[in-house]
């Protein structure tokens, strides 16, 4: 299995719907073909280091990771983080 990790740190002129509006499409990424697993959530801590939105999605493998990173339902969505996003961070790990 490979996990994929992905934060999101909004632009401070990203409103609250459009913040909301973006987790539900990263929500509806959990129908997309090689999908184990897909959670996403908005950050409840708030520390000075915490980032605003966290995806995390299993895979069965490497290959899976790959077609869903190009699949046209992913990069619409993909496009709409870096609209309203100052920063994105991802790791990877099996």
């Amino acid at each position: 299995m490979l996990t994929h990790i992905v934060c999101f740190k909004y632009k401070a002129e990203t409103s609250a719907a459009q913040r909301d509006e973006h987790r539900r499409c990263l929500d509806g990424l959990a129908g997309l073909p090689g999908v184990v697993d897909l959670k996403v959530g908005a950050d409840v801590v708030r520390s000075p280091r915490s980032y605003d939105t966290g995806l995390v999605v299993v895979f069965p493998d490497r290959a899976a990771l790959d077609i869903y990173a190009k699949d046209p339902g992913h990069v619409p969505v993909a496009q709409l983080g870096v609209s309203l996003c100052e920063h994105i961070v991802a790791v990877d790990f099996e």
